[in-house]
């Protein structure tokens, strides 16, 4: 396990300067399964004032000096190089009240979070494992340095973090930490909603999403309550094999995994089904309108975790639509006009991740969706006109022949869905004479 040219250089500068250095963390536990490292944490018994002046020809940037952190930027690239130390007291449940530094590298590892994490590793590839990090890589679980209790009331966002590693490692979380786990839950309201929001992204697009979300379901209603009713919730429905949870998190597990706007939108799309759900006289289950009353309903959830306004209209956009009837051409170009190209594809991609995780007769509609992503590459291509503002006249040739106010509008509307349906050619002449006929009356 080699460390590369930048790594190397930092280590090395503190070695030569009489220091003891390592690589610790994620950066560690990431080398050890072969997995590409993308931030590199270095840990050492220099005090802050001793690394600023072994790093005083290289950029410096005193990022947390207070807790013995120091930012040092080898060639551009930036590393956290920070003091062993020890902490103190959580009661912001975030950060320690004070630190007390040590030279003990041991010391330092024993404040970490989970064992895999607690591994620090010189420039030559040799560790100091004194909790057994090592073996539990090897063995694929997930546990807690110490008492569970104690490091998740230090910052409950390792509750977080332990589901969150769990779903993207395929690891197993041991029987105490998970026991915490659960019986703590209710401190992540502590934390703020950022934090744990950026940890339920990861942790949704994890490549054991599935066992992850369905085993602690509680920890997810913990922080999204509204998803509660949808645990265990059976559908009575031909279509559906699985409750509205599990298919929940079925659908999620079948979008790719880098595809965040996706995965998502698919852990909310089905939110508003236990609100809409009625049972027939046959007994089969119904859920009208639980598209729009879901998207409303994630917008208020994406607001709260302080989700961006972008990726909140793309949600709410797709969770609006994802249940809507597409037949044929002039559907397609409704509703690209209602949602945008780009987000017609990702509609398109929404619905067959949809039906991939209800009954296999269902599946067999997904090469449909198929064709209308390819109708809708075809209208793009021949630039056919989809929107008001495709059309070949515009709203000042309207107002020339006489329309005003919300006439406008409405007549444009109008000429677009002749156009749509092909009841009008788009050109001006054949616009401006409809338009022109449909005002004088």
């Amino acid at each position: 396990m080699n460390t590369d040219k930048n790594t190397g250089l930092i280590l090395s500068e503190l070695e030569k300067n009489g220091f003891e250095a390592y690589m610790v963390g994620g950066c560690v536990r990431d080398m050890i399964m072969g997995r590409v490292c993308h931030d590199t944490d270095i840990t050492t018994n220099a005090r802050p004032d001793e690394i600023l002046g072994v790093f005083s020809g290289y950029k410096v940037i005193p990022t947390g000096i207070m807790h013995g952190t120091v930012t040092v930027l080898a060639e551009g690239v930036p590393f956290e190089v920070t003091t062993y130390r020890i902490d103190g007291e959580y009661t912001d449940h975030r950060r320690p009240d004070k630190v007390e530094f040590t030279s003990d590298i041991t010391s330092d590892l024993a404040r970490r979070d989970f064992t895999i994490n607690a591994i620090a590793m010189d420039r030559r590839g040799s560790i100091i494992d004194p909790f057994g990090g090592k073996s539990d890589i090897e063995a694929g679980i997930i546990r807690c340095v110490g008492e569970p209790e104690k490091r998740f009331s230090e910052d409950a966002l390792r509750i977080m973090r332990a589901v969150r590693f769990a779903s993207q490692l395929g690891f197993t979380i041991d029987t105490p930490t998970a026991e915490a786990i659960h019986s703590m839950k209710g401190s992540l309201d502590n934390i703020s909603r950022e934090r744990v929001r950026d940890e339920l992204d990861k942790l949704i697009c994890g490549r054991d999403c599935i066992r992850v979300l369905l085993e602690y379901s509680d920890i997810i209603t913990a922080i999204i309550p509204e998803l509660e009713p949808c645990i265990g919730l059976d559908q009575h429905s031909p279509y559906h094999r699985y409750n509205v949870w599990e298919h929940t998190v079925r659908a999620i597990a079948s979008a790719p995994e880098d595809d965040i706007l996706l995965r998502r939108t698919l852990l909310f799309h089905d939110i508003g089904k236990p609100a809409c759900m009625r049972l027939d006289e046959t007994g089969r289950g119904h859920f009208k309108k639980h598209d729009s009353v879901g998207a409303a309903m994630t917008g208020e959830v994406m607001k709260r975790l302080r989700y961006d306004n972008s990726s909140i209209a793309l949600s709410t956009a797709l969770i609006a639509n994802h249940s809507k009837k597409l037949r044929c051409r002039a559907d397609v170009k409704r509703m690209m006009s209602v949602i945008g190209d780009e987000l017609f594809f990702t509609l398109m991609k929404l619905k067959k991740c949809d039906n991939s995780a209800k009954n296999d007769f269902v599946i067999k509609e997904n090469g449909f969706f198929d064709k209308l992503s390819d109708m809708g590459h075809e209208i793009i291509k021949n630039n056919e006109c989809r929107n008001i503002r495709g059309l070949a006249i515009s709203g000042d040739e309207l107002v020339m022949l006489g329309y005003e106010g919300a006439e406008i509008g409405k007549m444009q509307k109008e000429l677009l869905e002749l156009v749509i349906t092909e009841g009008l050619e788009n050109t001006r002449a054949e616009l401006l004479n409809y338009a022109e006929q449909r005002c004088s009356r």
